[in-house]
Formats: C-alpha cells, sequence, structure tokens
C-alpha cells in the first residue's frame, strides 16, 4: 500500500477473517501459511493504528466518549 493509498478498516478486517480461516484449513502449504501470516500481522497493526487514531479523533471532539 502507497502512500496516497487510504488504510480502509473494514476491508483490512475482512482480510483478516479471510486469512484466519485459511490459515485454518490443515491443508494449507507451510510456504503459503507464513505469506498469509506475515500479511495478517501487517494488517492487524494497520488497523490497530486506525483504531488509535480513530480514538484519538472522538477524543479530540469531545473528551468524555472515550474513558481511559
Amino acid at each position: 500500500m502507497d502512500d496516497a493509498t487510504v488504510f480502509n478498516i473494514e476491508e483490512g478486517m475482512k482480510r483478516l477473517s479471510e486469512i484466519n480461516a485459511a490459515l485454518n484449513d490443515s491443508s494449507i502449504k507451510l510456504t503459503d501459511a507464513m505469506k498469509l501470516y506475515e500479511e495478517g500481522i501487517n494488517l492487524a497493526k494497520q488497523c490497530k493504528a486506525s483504531l488509535e487514531d480513530t480514538k484519538k479523533t472522538l477524543q479530540e471532539i469531545d473528551p468524555t466518549l472515550i474513558q481511559q
């Protein structure tokens, strides 16, 4: 994903679900599993960053919305 592409958390979460299902398939080859695992880790990091950005924005809008 390049800088011009905006991360879509809904698509990221959907892809994570697909990766999870694929990794639970016992017939998956190890090399394919490793590629999917790496993709999943990167997606999870992007999802976490997106959620943290959203939380920060909500706190700026109304600090009482999100209690720490």
